[in-house]
């Protein structure tokens, strides 16, 4: 099994479609105004966004993207008017990690693991 995509909902995809791009997603599917598919940069994964009357109430989802050069790409997109609500800085967990939320408020977590992503030191055997 593996991921192949994750849909994430938004009130205003005219909206949220620039801001997906400027984080580097390519658009693949725009039937605007309702829901729009993006391809991610690296690997096979898509990422969709789909329009909403109301977001969900709650602490809601955490969706990560895995850059290898995270802390140039943050600069790179800081620089471009993306906020991000924490730096990158390094977990206990072995991540770096730096986050964001889209214009709907999903919470976004651009990271980088490297060998620790799929074999952490506390991985089960």
């Amino acid at each position: 099994m593996n991921v192949n995509q994750i849909t994430v909902p938004s009130l205003n995809l005219e909206k949220s479609v620039p801001f997906y791009q400027t984080l580097g997603l390519k658009p693949i599917v725009a039937s605007l105004p309702y829901y729009a598919r993006f391809e991610c940069p690296d690997g096979n994964s898509t990422f969709s966004i789909q329009q909403v009357e109301q977001l969900p109430k709650g602490n809601g989802i955490h969706i990560y993207f895995e850059c290898n050069n995270l802390d140039e790409h943050v600069h790179k997109l800081m620089s471009k008017g993306i906020e991000f609500d924490e730096m990158p800085n390094d977990k206990h967990w072995l991540w770096r990690e730096a986050h964001l939320k889209d214009l709907d408020g999903n919470h976004l977590i651009l990271y980088y693991a490297g060998e620790n992503r799929l074999n952490p030191p506390w991985r089960l055997p």
